[in-house]
């Protein structure tokens, strides 16, 4: 018997509720961390406050301790809540943080804080919730502590598509499925056009909660245009006096299209698709459209060629 992605609860789905065996990954990636520890060092003020929403293993609560007097992290996995409470009792400064059992779209902190951290960030923001977490909270903030907000890390999001060329040939075997690559040349994937910005999302302010994307883009380099990669990139803190922004750049997501295009230099793709903020990914694949809307005359005068051959 088959299932689709909309008969299993969502608790059970990877991706929306992560389980501590998998937090390793987090731990240890140093592109992820490396940029939390500094903007929470810029962000959080000295004997400040902090709530963080949907805390794991309570490491970003941890870097905040460091500066911050109290430090509120909510987790709603009770196997996480235990595994954080452990962790923080074993590292300095640790004391500062109670980890709290709840739900992040209910849960307020019993004061107003100076900065929130949430990492629930899925490129494209798809599968996890921040945006409807963020969202829920603050309306719930305001209503209990008034009109002024705290900073959030990360402060805002920028989302981008691409066109691309994926070899999906594994020992031999041809499946086209998602993918996960960190963003640079690859030894099976090829960018065919630079990036398309559609979205930006500030956390402080009003944001999207669907996306509705249709873009246009001129081929840069030639190949078999069979999937579309979605780049996500965090602006995790700002650091004005040296005009600069602390990043956190995700892996790509490399999503297949169902019909591959050939594509030549100076080629227009249209690529189209709709979803909205923490759909599951075959919400997302299911949606997308591509295909050419202008072709070069040199490609167009080969297709002739090849034809009356």
């Amino acid at each position: 018997m088959t299932h689709n992605s909309a008969d299993i609860p969502e608790e059970l789905l990877l991706g929306q509720f992560i389980p501590l065996h998998y937090h390793f990954n987090m731990l240890r990636d140093q592109t992820r961390m490396i940029p939390f520890k500094e903007a929470i060092e810029l962000a959080v003020p000295l004997n400040g406050t902090v709530l963080e929403l949907g805390g794991g293993t309570g490491v970003l609560s941890w870097f905040a301790a460091q500066r911050a007097r109290k430090v509120w992290c909510i987790e709603r996995n009770p196997a996480l809540v235990r595994a954080a409470a452990s962790f923080l009792a074993q590292n300095h400064n640790g004391d500062r943080v109670t980890v709290v059992q709840a739900d992040a779209m209910t849960y307020l902190p019993p004061e107003p804080v100076d900065v929130v951290v949430c990492e629930m960030l899925h490129v494209g923001l798809v599968r996890e919730k921040q945006l409807d977490v963020i969202r829920n909270f603050k309306e719930r903030y305001r209503r209990k502590f008034g009109n002024l907000l705290p900073s959030f890390i990360p402060d805002t999001s920028m989302l981008a598509v691409m066109p691309i060329s994926q070899d999906f040939c594994f020992s031999g075997y041809r499946a086209a499925v998602p993918m996960f690559e960190p963003v640079g040349p690859q030894t099976k994937e090829a960018s065919l056009a630079d990036p398309h910005y559609y979205a930006t999302v500030e956390y402080g302010v009003e944001f999207p909660g669907e996306f509705d994307v249709q873009v246009q883009m001129a081929i840069q380099k030639s190949g078999c245009f069979n999937a579309v990669g979605l780049l996500t990139n965090n602006f995790l803190a700002f650091v004005l006096s040296e005009g600069r922004a602390v990043q956190w750049l995700m892996n790509q997501l490399i999503l297949p299209l169902p019909e591959p295009v050939n594509v030549a230099i100076g080629d227009c793709v249209s690529i189209q698709f709709q979803y909205r903020a923490g759909c599951p990914i075959e919400e997302l694949q299911e949606s997308i459209r591509a295909e050419i809307v202008a072709q070069t005359r040199s490609s167009s005068v080969d297709s002739a060629l090849r034809r009356a051959a």
